[in-house]
């Protein structure tokens, strides 16, 4: 029996997205785990009393299907193609543990970016997955200084 069958994926389909599915692709290889892609779009009106409001929910119709295929495209690279992708629109913490638990995950793989100065104050995503997930969670280093070999 493998520790890790079903690994869950949460990109933000930046540059960084390709190095998370990269590492989750080598454990998912090490332990026969199926892999899952998950990226969240969280869209704030500028203005959610105003006249925008409206307009709001076909933007974020356009941001989840513009995601879907870009998810779609990020899946094909990583060599996922069939794997399950999943887009969803709320709140990027609280979807990313909703889907863990509903998917049944064993590991959350995700990006970590590091900080400094005051930024340590700020309760990043990776923080809150880290304490609210139902699974273990693997925080991979991105960003500027992690790309440097």
């Amino acid at each position: 029996m493998s520790i890790y069958r079903r690994i869950l994926i949460p990109v933000d389909l930046t540059d960084d997205s390709s190095r998370v599915g990269e590492r989750a692709k080598a454990v998912a290889a090490v332990f026969g785990a199926q892999v899952e892609l998950l990226h969240v779009v969280e869209f704030v009106p500028v203005e959610p009393m105003g006249e925008t409001l409206m307009p709001a929910v076909a933007i974020e119709d356009e941001l989840v299907k513009r995601a879907k295929t870009r998810l779609a495209a990020l899946a094909e690279s990583l060599g996922f193609a069939g794997a399950p992708v999943h887009v969803e629109a709320g709140n990027v913490k609280a979807e990313i543990i909703r889907v863990a638990r509903e998917r049944d995950a064993d590991l959350i793989v995700l990006g970590s970016r590091e900080r400094h100065g005051l930024s340590i104050l700020v309760n990043l995503t990776e923080d809150t997955v880290l304490h609210g997930a139902p699974c273990d969670v693997l925080a991979v280093r991105v960003g500027t200084r992690a790309a440097s070999p």
